[in-house]
C-alpha cells in the first residue's frame, strides 16, 4: 500500500511539472510599427478662381506699309484683375514625384496703355481673356503638399482701342481692333490638402500659382471711325503678362490616406 502511494505521488509531481512548464509565459513579439498615411496624387481634378495681374509692352510707331520705324520703343503696361477655371489630370510616381498635364482659362479686364508717340495720340487696351494648356511637375514637400513648376502654349484676346489727342483727351476720328496674340508661358505653385486645422474636407485643396506669359509681337494697326480704313500708321505690341491667382481644387479620386491594418 505504501508503494501504491509513493507511485502515485511520483506520478503527481511530474505531471504537475508539466504543467507548470506549459503555463509558463511565452516569448514577447512587438507589434509592428504604423505605416505613414499614403496619399496618392494620381486622377482627375478641377479648379476655380481668381487673381491678379500686370503686363507689359515694348511699342513704337511705324508705317503700316513698309513697317518703317517713326519713333524708338517706349514700354507701356496695364493691370488689373481676372476669374480663372480649368482642369487636369496628375500621376504620381517614385513616391514623391507628380507629373500631370492641365488646360486653364482666365477672363477679366488687365487694362493698360496703347501710345502712338510720333501721332501724339494713345488709346486704352485690355487683356480679356487668355488660355493655356501645359505640363506640370514636381515634388511632394509632405503628403498633401505639392510643389511645382509648369509651362506650356497659351493664347490671348486683347481689346480695341478708341484713339484720343494726349493733350485734350478728345477723340481724334481713329480706333484700333481687336486682336489675338499666342505664345508660350512659365511658372510654378503650391496645392495643398484642405484637410488643416482640424478641418475636414476630403478631396478639397487649394493652389496658389505665378505664371509669366510671352507673346507674339503685333503690328496695331490704326484705322479711321466708320470706314475702318487704315490710317497709315501702326503701334507695334509685345507683352509679357505676369500673374498670380488662388484656386480651390477638387481631386475626384482622392479618399484620403491609406492607413495600414494589422
Amino acid at each position: 500500500m505504501k508503494k501504491l502511494l509513493l507511485a502515485l505521488s511520483a506520478v503527481a509531481a511530474i505531471t504537475g511539472s508539466a504543467n507548470a512548464a506549459d503555463l509558463a509565459a511565452r516569448p514577447y513579439t512587438k507589434a509592428p510599427p504604423p505605416v505613414a498615411p499614403a496619399y496618392n496624387w494620381t486622377g482627375f481634378y478641377i479648379f476655380g478662381g481668381g487673381g491678379g495681374g500686370i503686363w507689359d509692352a515694348d511699342q513704337h510707331t511705324q508705317t503700316t506699309v513698309g513697317a518703317v520705324p517713326l519713333t524708338i520703343d517706349q514700354r507701356q503696361g496695364g493691370d488689373g484683375w481676372f476669374g480663372t477655371v480649368g482642369l487636369g489630370y496628375d500621376w504620381q510616381f517614385n513616391n514623391s514625384w507628380v507629373v500631370g498635364v492641365f488646360a486653364d482659362g482666365q477672363f477679366g479686364s488687365l487694362r493698360g496703355s496703347l501710345s502712338d508717340a510720333f501721332n501724339g495720340i494713345t488709346g486704352r487696351i485690355k487683356l480679356q481673356d487668355s488660355w493655356a494648356a501645359g505640363v506640370r511637375f514636381g515634388y511632394l514637400v509632405a503628403p498633401n503638399v505639392f510643389s511645382y513648376v509648369n509651362g506650356g502654349y497659351s493664347g490671348s484676346h486683347w481689346s480695341g482701342s478708341t484713339l484720343v489727342d494726349n493733350f485734350s483727351g478728345l477723340p481724334v476720328g481713329l480706333h484700333t481692333d481687336s486682336f489675338n496674340r499666342n505664345g508660350w508661358f512659365v511658372g510654378g505653385g503650391v496645392e495643398n490638402s484642405l484637410n488643416i486645422f482640424g478641418l475636414t474636407a476630403p478631396g478639397w485643396f487649394m493652389k496658389t500659382e505665378y505664371r509669366a506669359a510671352y507673346y507674339d509681337k503685333k503690328a496695331v494697326d490704326e484705322r479711321f471711325d466708320g470706314t475702318n480704313v487704315l490710317f497709315g500708321d501702326s503701334v507695334t505690341f509685345k507683352p509679357l503678362v505676369q500673374t498670380v491667382s488662388t484656386s480651390l481644387v477638387y481631386r475626384f479620386n482622392w479618399t484620403g490616406p491609406v492607413v495600414a491594418k494589422y
